[in-house]
């Protein structure tokens, strides 16, 4: 009985062990985002990997093919001697947002760069600033007049507000 496993890629290369493992016969599946931004004042869409570094693989009877593969570092193992089991309720659940062959992530800004925002935590507490974007991790920067000038600062989300 079929099941899926993760392979463990080289970095930047992923086309490279999709294509590989797809010759040696097993069914690959690596979701992609699409990302859309402006650069240089042109649009620009992008399609990383959901998970860089990282696909999924059907593995039927045989796995070591796929462990040895090129472009592939390893699998995913559970112990020393099978890898482990996506469920497929996983794999069902990442192709279920996808659209057009790519996932769309929701933008998760609730502040617009340049809006005034005040600090709420911490040792910035009442200070106002410039809301200057997201980072990962539940953080953002925020320019801060401080020491004559203005400061870029890292911030939890939840640590400012508008200034309405």
């Amino acid at each position: 009985m079929a099941y899926w496993a993760c392979a463990r890629l080289e970095p930047h290369r992923e086309r490279l062990a999709v294509h590989c493992l797809g010759v040696a016969g097993y069914e690959v599946y690596l979701p992609r985002l699409r990302e859309r931004r402006i650069s240089h004042g042109r649009k620009i869409e992008a399609r990383p990997p959901l998970f860089p570094g990282y696909a999924f693989i059907a593995i039927e009877l045989q796995w070591h093919a796929a462990r040895w593969t090129t472009g592939v570092l390893g699998l995913i193992m559970c112990g020393i001697h099978e890898p482990a089991r996506v469920p497929d309720s996983v794999i069902a659940e990442i192709r279920a947002r996808e659209r057009g062959g790519l996932i769309e992530l929701p933008r998760r800004e609730k502040f617009r760069t340049g809006e005034a925002v005040r600090v709420t935590q911490g040792p910035f507490r009442g200070i106002a600033g410039l809301y200057a974007g997201q980072r990962p991790h539940d953080r953002v920067l925020v320019l801060l007049t401080l020491l004559g000038g203005q400061q870029r600062v890292e911030l939890a989300k939840d640590a400012i507000e508008v200034v309405c």
